[in-house]
């Protein structure tokens, strides 16, 4: 268990009871998003799964930070997802009391967007996932995204932005809308429902709208479906 902080995976009961739908919300243990409080009055159950290492554990294949200093990005998000479906998903599920298998989606928010959608393209242990303020300009990930495998029907993705976003940092990171605009496209071709939505701010601004309406998005998703 390298790449997740086991020990500080943190179960938060929906009021759907333990056969609830469970929403993964990929966070960081350096600079946690407050999943707590964003699990509050929530009807799915809401696990958050802190990544060791933000740059190594959420990232599809390795390549050099775009800011100048940064640390270089790992390429470990395929070892980091077969801790999830090996070891995370079934110890909460058993904890919960399951008695089948409950509806699952996952959510993050910039890396942890991206290997959220990586997450969720690559298997089908996901019916839905939520990409906020997603690092979708990392090179090579749409061509990869185009090339996967993938397929959508019954499925649904949610996209957020801010409106801001391509406007600021490294040149490589101004693609950033028009990269999850790409993606969004390749999942639809692909027979899943898609959503996108454009919000204000920059990338370091209105996290916790951004994760009320993905959250809520991937409710009613997976209470549609029970």
């Amino acid at each position: 268990m390298g790449y997740i902080d086991i020990a500080n995976v943190e179960v938060f009961r929906g009021a759907a009871g333990d056969a609830s739908p469970v929403i993964y919300v990929i966070d960081s243990t350096d600079h946690p998003m407050g999943v707590g409080a964003l699990s509050e009055g929530r009807a799915c159950t809401i696990v958050r799964v802190p990544a060791r290492d933000w740059n190594d554990s959420l990232t599809p294949w390795k390549a050099p930070c775009p800011r100048r200093g940064g640390a270089p990005f790992g390429g470990s998000a395929a070892a980091t997802f077969l801790d999830m479906r090996e070891t995370i998903v079934p110890l909460v599920e058993a904890q919960m009391g399951a008695h089948r298998p409950a509806r699952r989606a996952i959510c993050g928010f910039s890396l942890g967007g991206l290997f959220a959608l990586f997450a969720f393209t690559g298997d089908r242990i996901f019916s839905a996932c939520a990409c906020l303020s997603g690092s979708l300009w990392y090179p090579g990930w749409v061509d990869y995204l185009r090339a996967a495998p993938f397929e959508g029907a019954g499925r649904y993705a949610f996209f957020s932005l801010g409106k801001k976003e391509p406007k600021a940092g490294a040149p490589v990171m101004r693609t950033v809308q028009d990269d999850m605009n790409a993606c969004a496209e390749i999942l639809r071709d692909r027979s899943c429902a898609v959503d996108v939505s454009l919000g204000p701010g920059n990338h370091m601004q209105h996290h916790r709208e951004r994760f009320d309406e993905g959250i809520a998005a991937l409710e009613a998703h997976l209470l549609q479906g029970r």
